[in-house]
């Protein structure tokens, strides 16, 4: 099963990717320097300078690795109490935002009408930092928006229910002109797919 950013579990399965990935690139100027050593019978040949640069996109993996390892998936609780609380909404889970001068993780985000309202589990998290840049970035794409990350469970279960219940009349009455690039996406789509873009 191939689970995408803003899947439940993602960051489960792209510490896996993320690793085999990372050790490729690896693998890769290793063999280049050996096949090198063994043909000149020394080290100090072309092949190793190729093998030295191709150690950089290797390195710049590890970070990338470095950065999802520091993350952990949802609890399979919290994400079955937003799943039934949410549903029928737009939904994303495990996004870890970055920007300029903060990050921030949200366990979860739904959208419905103009409404996006994500949770975060994590204190450090600067929740009314990293909702305020969601929605400049959303607002920027055309989409007027509101966005607020709640860091109370309960209440966040609590506004789900309350956005399910009132859909209809949330996304009553508002355009929307499909993109010609994603033309199979609905508004709501569209806001999560945005979303995703800024995340890790």
């Amino acid at each position: 099963m191939n689970v995408k950013k803003g899947d439940y579990g993602y960051f489960k399965s792209e510490k896996k990717r993320r690793a085999l990935l990372t050790i490729l690139l690896f693998l890769l100027p290793l063999a280049v320097f050996i096949g090198g050593w063994l043909y000149f019978k020394s080290r100090t040949n072309l092949l190793t300078v190729i093998a030295v640069v191709g150690c950089l996109p290797a390195c710049k993996s590890t970070v990338g690795l470095a950065m999802v390892l520091m993350q952990k998936s949802l609890q399979p609780e919290v994400y079955q109490a937003v799943a039934e609380a949410g549903q029928g909404l737009t939904l994303a889970y495990e996004l870890y935002i970055t920007t300029y001068e903060k990050s921030g993780y949200v366990d979860a985000i739904a959208i419905c009408g103009n409404e996006v309202v994500g949770y975060t589990s994590r204190g450090k998290s600067d929740a009314a930092y990293i909702g305020g840049y969601i929605q400049k970035i959303l607002r920027q794409n055309g989409f007027g928006v509101n966005v607020k990350i709640m860091g109370d469970f309960r209440a966040y279960l609590e506004r789900l229910r309350s956005l399910r219940e009132h859909r209809k009349s949330l996304e009553k009455d508002i355009s929307f002109t499909p993109d010609e690039r994603y033309p199979g996406l609905s508004r709501s789509e569209l806001i999560k797919h945005t979303i995703l873009a800024i995340a890790l």
